[in-house]
Parts: C-alpha cells; structure tokens; sequence
C-alpha cells in the first residue's frame, strides 16, 4: 500500500483538480432560416426550425 510521504498543500491539490474540472465554451451555429446562434443538433430558440422544418411554435418577440 502507498504511503504519503509529503503533504501536498491546498494550492496545488487545487491547481490539480482546476485542470480536470475546467469548462469548455459551448459550440455554436448558425441557424440556416434565421442565422442567429444556437447549438447544433437542437431546435433553432429564435424561429423553431430544425433539419429545414418547423418543430415548435415561438412566441413573438
């Protein structure tokens, strides 16, 4: 069984961990009806397009 042979101390454990748990930015597109932004693979929030059909009903702005 291991033993510890020095106490690692707070600023490293967590400089450590801050590397594993950092955040990635989200990717982004265009919408092909309306080009605003949003994720790929999801239904258009501004129009409700998906895959060149409407799928849900917005409300207006």
């Amino acid at each position: 069984m291991g033993v510890q042979q020095h106490r690692r101390s707070k600023a490293r454990k967590r400089q450590r961990r801050a590397v594993v748990m950092k955040m990635e930015k989200p990717n982004v597109v265009t919408c092909p009806q309306c080009h605003e932004f949003k994720q790929p693979h999801r239904v258009c929030p501004a129009c409700g397009y998906y895959d060149g059909r409407k799928v849900v009903e917005v409300e207006g702005k």
